[in-house]
């Protein structure tokens, strides 16, 4: 019997969101909107209702539909960078280990947010930080869009398939889904729709996105 070729090995990434999956910055948001809100006189409870399901532009279009959404954007960005120099974060239990534990090169962050505060948010959680961060000003279109999950694993030069990602939100589990990439859901009491795995924590998918990083495709051993 002839023996089928050796196929080379590759290495399996792991890629992840930030907000809301590494670290809960669910009390940082609804205050920036809060503050927000309160400068144009808004009701704070509803304009975060609507900036949990739409990206910043389109909450403005909703409600507040008479004011110059470039002038909105900035006061927004005035607030959240100010909530990175002087806000409190917290990383989610399992994140420190987790992040420590993978090989450089092996991960990196995907999100909608911008570069300059995920640092500044990592280095106030001591989280460590990767080579590669995805945000918002390196791609033209966002989540639910799959180009910041595919841009990410290009730089890496990863094949979408052997792409884990690791998100909370539906807009996020979209994008990574149409990139063709493993999805596994964290920190919600009940699964996204369209996840692969769902843990209803982070540290409890942590010994799995280990061993998921730990083993060498085309080989099948870790």
């Amino acid at each position: 019997m002839i023996s089928e070729p050796a196929r080379p090995a590759r290495t399996k990434h792991v890629l992840f969101d930030v907000d809301g999956t590494l670290i809960d910055a669910l009390g940082n948001q609804r205050r920036v909107w809060a503050t927000w809100a309160q400068r144009y006189g808004l009701d704070a409870e509803e304009v975060h209702r609507v900036a949990l399901l739409t990206r910043p532009m389109e909450t403005f279009a909703q409600v507040a539909p008479d004011h110059d959404p470039q002038q909105c954007l900035a006061l927004l960005h005035e607030l959240e960078d100010e909530d990175v120099r002087s806000g409190v974060y917290t990383a989610f239990a399992g994140a420190p280990e987790l992040l420590h534990a993978l090989p450089p090169g092996s991960w990196a962050l995907v999100t909608s947010n911008y570069e300059h505060r995920v640092r500044g948010r990592f280095r106030r959680t001591g989280l460590p930080v990767p080579d590669l961060i995805v945000d918002a000003a390196a791609v033209e279109e966002g989540k639910p869009s799959p180009v910041p999950y595919l841009r990410a694993a290009g730089l890496l030069g990863a094949e979408p398939e052997g792409c884990l990602v690791i998100e909370d939100a539906p807009s996020g589990v979209l994008s990574a889904l149409r990139a063709g990439m493993t999805v596994w859901g964290v920190n919600s009491a009940a699964a996204v729709e369209g996840v692969h795995r769902h843990f209803v924590t982070l540290r409890e998918a942590v010994p799995h996105i280990l061993a998921f990083a730990s083993v060498t495709r085309g080989t099948g051993v870790a």
